[in-house]
């Protein structure tokens, strides 16, 4: 797929450039359960700034075991962002990530091609397995065969969305003499969370791109060399980008160097200039701060990063 006139995807990806977006819930909650108070005003002022994206967690129940008091953002990913998107004209809002094994890919092809004509070109579809038990018992869904739950319902969605009466049988279910309504008015741009219980082999030949956790900058530019390698052998001449995920907390010192928090890194502005322009020459094309354990308030710290940092990392068009 060639994605240059592709409206989000061209604005927020470009090969050897780096953007930025954001997870939600905007919000600093730390170890308390959100608000969601201001998510309106925080997301539009994100869109002001120049931040290229909003992302949505898909978590359904509460497991105290995991640590994670937002849930996600706490409401449903595809509700929640469909409503936010509502308030704006030119940001992108992804998922990161869709449970495809938790979701019926009937539903889920619908919901996400209604989603696509409602902002079109505006929706970035992250796909992973899951990882929370809780929510596998819940939905009685086996977690231990989420790898192939997660082939079969991809299939099935990739059918549903792009083929037009055109007979399909699955574990799923079958269509015979149907055809999806609505298409999506263009294709979804769908990016891989993780490895999704399969190979990188897979994750190459079939993802848009490619989510992965952070870690050493000489492993991650190990991990993308390897993936860019996976991609030529299956599309060659193609380029398909790399995200990475960051928790973040900005410091006041505009020039604290790095310091490691869990899953991520607590620095100052031009700090956080230096470390992104790392891993921009390694070839990330996008990193998801949260900002949940942010020891400042959200909307100060997305004004700063929009003032400071965002200009050297802009949207590839403003239009």
């Amino acid at each position: 797929m060639n994605w240059k006139d592709h409206y989000g995807y061209s604005r927020m990806i470009k090969e050897n450039h780096l953007t930025i977006g954001l997870n939600m819930p905007l919000e600093n909650h730390g170890k308390a359960m959100p608000t969601l108070e201001n998510q309106v005003e925080r997301v539009q002022l994100a869109e002001q700034l120049g931040f290229t994206s909003i992302w949505f967690q898909d978590v359904l129940l509460e497991d105290p075991t995991f640590h994670d008091p937002a849930t996600g953002q706490i409401l449903d990913s595809f509700i929640y962002l469909t409503y936010l998107s509502a308030h704006t004209q030119l940001i992108n809002f992804g998922t990161a990530a869709s449970v495809l094994a938790l979701r019926h890919p009937a539903r889920f092809a619908k919901d996400v091609a209604s989603i696509e004509n409602l902002l079109p070109e505006r929706f970035m579809l992250g796909l992973s397995s899951g990882d929370r038990r809780r929510d596998f018992e819940a939905m009685n869904i086996p977690i231990m065969e989420r790898g192939k739950l997660f082939r079969e319902a991809y299939d099935y969605v990739q059918h549903l969305l792009y083929k037009d009466y055109v007979n399909f049988d699955s574990n799923f279910g079958k269509i015979e003499n149907a055809t999806l309504v609505p298409k999506p008015t263009r294709s979804i741009p769908m990016f891989i969370t993780g490895y999704a219980q399969q190979s990188m082999e897979w994750v190459a030949e079939h993802g848009d791109g490619w989510m992965f956790y952070p870690q050493s900058i000489e492993k991650q530019e190990a991990l993308i060399n390897q993936y860019r390698e996976q991609v030529e052998n299956f599309h060659q001449k193609t380029f398909k980008p790399f995200f990475q995920p960051i928790v973040f907390d900005l410091a006041e010192d505009k020039d604290q160097e790095p310091e490691k928090i869990t899953l991520g890194y607590r620095m100052g502005s031009k700090a956080l200039i230096r470390w992104l322009k790392q891993h921009e020459q390694i070839g990330v094309n996008h990193v998801l701060l949260s900002l949940a354990n942010s020891t400042r308030p959200a909307e100060e710290v997305i004004q700063e990063i929009g003032e400071e940092v965002i200009p050297h990392f802009p949207p590839h068009h403003h239009y």
